[in-house]
C-alpha cells in the first residue's frame, strides 16, 4: 500500500499532471461558454454534454488519486481547503440536472471553472492574500462608510432642493457618492451643484481625493502587504526539511568550535 501511495503521490505532483488538469478546466470553461449558444446546443448538444461528463470523470479520478497518495491517512486530503473545494465541486456536479436540483447542477458546472484557482498555485497565493486582507479591509470600509455618511448628510443639506434627482434623501445621496467614487460622470453632478453654489467644487474635489485616491490606495496597500506575507509563507513551505546528515554536520561544527574555544581558554590560563 505504501508503494502505491508513493507512486500515486509522484503522479499527482508531476508538472504534466498539473498542466493536464489545468487544460481540462480551461476546455470545460470553453464547453460551458459554447453551451450558451442555442445554435451550437442544437447542433452539437450531445458532444457538449459528453465533453462535460468526460471532464467530470477526470475530476473524480483526480480526487481518487490524491486520496490514494495520502492513504491510509485520507483525512490529510480534507485538511487542505482547496481539496475540500474540489471535492464539493464534484459532489454538486453529480446532482441530477432535472427537477428541484436542476439550477444547482447548472451552477455546479460553473464552479468547475473556478477550479482553475485551485489548480494554479499563483492564483491560490492571490486568493490567500485577499483572505488575509479581510480584517484590515473591513476597518478601511468602516472608515469609508463614516466618510460617505458625513458627506451624504452635507450633500443633502446643500443640494437636495436644487438637484433632487441626486440628493433628495439620504439614501439617494449615498448612492450618488458611490457613483462619484467610481469617477463615472461625477463632473455632471458637480456642475449641476455649482449652478447653485459656485464653490461646490470644493465639496466634490475633496470627496474624490479622500474617497477615491486615499482610501482606495489604502485598499491596494493592504492587499500588496498581505500578498508579500503570503509569498514569504509560501517560500517557507517550499524550503526542504533539514536532513539528519545536515544536523550532524552542524553539530560536529559546533563541537569543533567549542573545543577550539576551550583550548584557547586553557592556553590563556
Amino acid at each position: 500500500m505504501k508503494r502505491v501511495s508513493q507512486l500515486t503521490e509522484r503522479l499527482v505532483s508531476a508538472p504534466g499532471f498539473e498542466y493536464t488538469i489545468i487544460a481540462l478546466i480551461v476546455g470545460n470553461g470553453i464547453l460551458l461558454g459554447m453551451g450558451t449558444s442555442p445554435a451550437l446546443v442544437l447542433k452539437y448538444g450531445y458532444w457538449l454534454n459528453l465533453g462535460n461528463q468526460v471532464v467530470l470523470g477526470v475530476f473524480i479520478v483526480e480526487a481518487i488519486l490524491k486520496m490514494t497518495a495520502v492513504a491510509p491517512r485520507v483525512d490529510k486530503y480534507f485538511r487542505d481547503g482547496w481539496n475540500v473545494f474540489d471535492f464539493l465541486v464534484i459532489v454538486f456536479s453529480l446532482l441530477p440536472a432535472t427537477g428541484q436540483f436542476a439550477m444547482v447542477a447548472r451552477l455546479a458546472r460553473l464552479l468547475r471553472v473556478l477550479r482553475l484557482i485551485s489548480a494554479i498555485k499563483e492564483l491560490r497565493l492571490i486568493v490567500a492574500a485577499l483572505v488575509r486582507s479581510i480584517p484590515s479591509v473591513g476597518h478601511v470600509m468602516l472608515l469609508m462608510s463614516v466618510i460617505v455618511y458625513i458627506y451624504a448628510i452635507i450633500g443633502y443639506q446643500l443640494f437636495h432642493e436644487h438637484d433632487p434627482e441626486n440628493w433628495r434623501n439620504l439614501g439617494i445621496a449615498v448612492l450618488s457618492l458611490f457613483n462619484i467614487i467610481t469617477l463615472e460622470g461625477w463632473t455632471n453632478v458637480m456642475y449641476t451643484a455649482m449652478e447653485l453654489h459656485p464653490l461646490a467644487w470644493i465639496y466634490f474635489v475633496s470627496f474624490v481625493v479622500v474617497g477615491t485616491f486615499v482610501v482606495i490606495n489604502m485598499f491596494i496597500a493592504i492587499i500588496i502587504n498581505n500578498l508579500d506575507e503570503a509569498k514569504a509563507e509560501r517560500l517557507r513551505e517550499l524550503e526542504p526539511p533539514v536532513s539528519r546528515e545536515e544536523l550532524l554536520r552542524e553539530l560536529r561544527t559546533t563541537q569543533d568550535a567549542l573545543r577550539r574555544l576551550e583550548k584557547r581558554l586553557d592556553d590563556n590560563e
